[in-house]
């Protein structure tokens, strides 16, 4: 062996290489030429083995443990929190919302539409979507325009939440151009939902009659309010299926919205203007701070018309006063004054204490009671007077021992049969029962005071329902404002009620007689119209201000029914504090009664009951109901070819009903003064009309030649 060769065989028995060697992985035993066996060393395969199952063990117990907690949990969510997990999946899952009922519309006797629902938008939010409140607060007040800081406030807080569904507002509350500058910005969590919006087309016009919808499409006055549950519709179900990011995927309808009842009211829209057209005109001319005029049916009971000064717009009702959204029809009590003097002569009439026959003397005009004098309007000595005739003059010292001589119990037993101190009306809320004194409280000054009109509260409405009961032969009607109610095409008439038998026919027939004296040759002579014989009673009353009777604040008012021999209208007019001129209802009132009556009797065809110049008295047959007047033909219209459209017809020489009937279709407002036939109309014949133009008429004596006899010799 070379020495070369024998150097390595020392490096091999050397520690170095056996190191290198030790450092190799063990090879199997038929690679080793230096072992003689298959078996792996004892102490390598302990080690290996002992690895291997500690490493086996930890991750078999891991995964038991992982498993345990794994059904642990599944049971723990599927049976003991299933319900409680349904629910919660649902809410992420989907939204419900509750679409809002349709309200009804309201419609006047002949279906002229007063208040209905209109498309509008609703705008709601989806919180949860909201990554920046603050940030969309700002932008959607910003195209809102109207946020108050509370608004702001509310607002920030229902979007800091992680809820899937909040109400911004309601379609009440958002205009059409609120709803586009939202629409546009296009926020985040903000949609616009479709929704309705009460209007109501006729604007001011029976205002305090139909009332107005609040923010939460709730009515929140007149028939709106009274009949809340009739019109509103019953509220809807619906499921909208959200993805992960709130996003409407899919909405199922659960129960559809419904639509509520439509509300037929006994008002004549026509009528109804014709009030507020002449009681405005009237407190205009005197200035006055107010009042109220009222057109029932004495047949029926039913309010035709029911118009207050000041008024308001529904469809704007918060930016109105309260004291213009008051309804003094109702709500607002007066000394009735002289009117009341009919309840005291029914009294005394029916209890047989006076008769037609009798003469009351009024002395020289006054009446000393105690330290309290009563004294006739004016300083007027009427000395004796014919029973009848302290009606016809208004006489209070007359009145007064009328009064006496009935006595206190009688008195009150009568104040109650005529409606006073009651409640009448059941379909407005908010009423006033007005103030009656009982009968330990009319001591002789008292039951003066109350037989002239002082002592007593009532309401406009209740001296029209207790006037109405003279018209009608003696029956206390309950008035109502409701007609009928529609419901899925079938139409539910409200019948008229009788409440009592306040008088016989006979002393309503004696009492109507002694009435048209009034506007014969007494106080109302004011309140005639041509053709037609009219029943009434003024009334003059001081107010209390400041708990004393003032000498310059007065109620003006007139209370009376046409036709007297076939009543079909009673119409009640009240002026509150009239200034600038005389503050008698024989001035102030009569005259606007005058007005209400004849253009409503017009409008209603009812034929002419006097021909005054020739005396000759024509009773029409009567009709039970008003019936809505019949199509009016179109009127003849001037056309020029330089300036087509319609023109003002020559209307001069015309009677009042031809005038109205040439220009009532072409829609103008005509504004009428004087009696007789036209003498001069503005616009002049030939000039341009347009819908809604006001027209004056001024009425005079023509001249023989040109006076026209009517049908059936009633000359008009």
């Amino acid at each position: 062996m070379s020495a070369g060769r024998r150097r390595g065989l020392g490096d091999l028995r050397g520690g170095r290489v056996l190191r290198f060697v030790r450092r190799l992985p063990t090879r199997p035993a038929e690679l080793d030429p230096l072992r003689r066996t298959d078996r792996p060393d004892p102490a390598f395969e302990g080690c290996w083995r002992n690895n291997v199952k500690r490493r086996t063990i930890v991750v078999l117990s891991f995964l038991a443990l992982w498993a345990t907690a794994v059904e642990a949990r599944l049971v723990q969510l599927q049976v003991f929190q299933h319900d409680a997990m349904l629910e919660q999946a649902l809410r992420e899952q989907q939204e419900t919302i509750h679409p809002v009922g349709v309200r009804g519309p309201i419609v006047d006797r002949n279906g002229e539409v007063l208040a209905r629902s209109v498309p509008a938008d609703t705008i709601v939010a989806t919180p949860k979507a909201i990554k920046e409140p603050t940030k969309t607060v700002s932008e959607l007040c910003q195209a809102l325009s109207d946020c108050t800081p509370s608004d702001r406030a509310e607002l920030l807080a229902a979007f800091s939440t992680l809820a899937s569904y909040a109400l911004v507002r309601r379609s009440n509350a958002v205009s059409p151009s609120q709803a586009e500058r939202v629409r546009s910005l296009k926020l985040k969590g903000i949609a616009l939902m479709p929704d309705t919006q009460r209007y109501y087309p006729n604007l001011e016009l029976a205002a305090h009659v139909i009332g107005f919808v609040g923010r939460e499409n709730r009515g929140l006055g007149g028939i709106e309010y009274a009949y809340e549950g009739a019109i509103q519709g019953q509220p809807g179900t619906a499921r909208v299926q959200v993805d992960a990011r709130g996003h409407g995927m899919e909405t199922r309808v659960d129960q559809a919205p419904t639509t509520g009842a439509t509300v037929e009211l006994t008002i004549d829209l026509y009528l109804q203007h014709i009030a507020e057209r002449e009681l405005a005109a009237g407190i205009e001319a005197h200035h006055a701070e107010a009042g109220t005029a009222l057109i029932m049916d004495p047949r029926t009971g039913e309010i035709l018309a029911l118009a207050n000064v000041p008024t308001f717009n529904p469809n704007a009702y918060d930016l109105a006063p309260a004291d213009a959204r008051r309804n003094r029809a109702v709500q607002d009590e007066y000394e009735p004054g002289s009117t009341f003097k009919i309840v005291t002569v029914s009294a005394a009439l029916q209890e047989g204490i006076w008769s037609l026959s009798d003469q009351v003397d009024t002395g020289q005009g006054y009446l000393q009671i105690g330290s309290r004098r009563i004294h006739d309007s004016e300083g007027h000595i009427y000395g004796v007077l014919p029973f009848e005739d302290v009606v016809v003059k208004s006489s209070n010292v007359g009145a007064a021992k009328i009064g006496l001589r009935v006595g206190a119990e009688l008195m009150e037993r009568y104040v109650q049969r005529f409606g006073f101190g009651h409640v009448l009306l059941p379909d407005l809320t908010g009423q006033s029962a007005g103030r009656v004194y009982s009968v330990s409280e009319l001591n002789a000054s008292a039951l003066a005071s109350l037989s002239i009109g002082y002592q007593i509260g009532v309401t406009p409405l209740q001296m029209a329902v207790a006037v109405s009961a003279v018209a009608n032969g003696g029956r206390l009607l309950e008035p109502h404002l409701v007609r009928a109610f529609i419901r899925d095409g079938d139409r539910q008439p409200i019948e008229p009620k009788t409440i009592r038998q306040a008088i016989t026919p006979e002393t309503a027939a004696t009492l109507r007689s002694i009435l048209e004296q009034v506007v014969l040759r007494g106080t109302g002579t004011k309140a005639a119209i041509e053709g037609f014989s009219v029943a009434g009673k003024t009334g003059t009353a001081a107010k209390i201000i400041n708990h004393a009777y003032s000498e310059t604040a007065y109620n003006a008012s007139f209370v009376g029914f046409v036709p007297s021999s076939n009543p079909v209208l009673t119409i009640v007019v009240v002026v509150d504090t009239p200034h600038g001129g005389s503050y008698f209802g024989g001035d102030v009132a009569a005259p606007i009664f005058s007005r209400i009556a004849d253009a409503a009797l017009r409008h209603l065809r009812v034929l002419p009951t006097v021909a005054s110049r020739a005396g000759l008295i024509v009773t029409p047959p009567p009709s039970p109901t008003i019936e809505p007047p019949p199509a009016v033909a179109q009127p003849i219209v001037l056309r020029s070819a330089d300036a087509p459209g319609p023109r003002m017809p020559d209307v001069r020489g015309l009677t009042a009903r031809e005038a109205l009937r040439a220009l009532d279709a072409a829609g103008l407002i005509l504004r009428m003064t004087g009696s007789g036939v036209v003498t001069a109309q503005t616009p002049k014949p030939g000039d341009p009309i347009s819908t809604g133009q006001v027209s004056s008429l001024q009425f005079g004596r023509p001249a023989s030649s040109e006076i026209r006899a009517s049908v059936g010799g009633v000359v008009r």
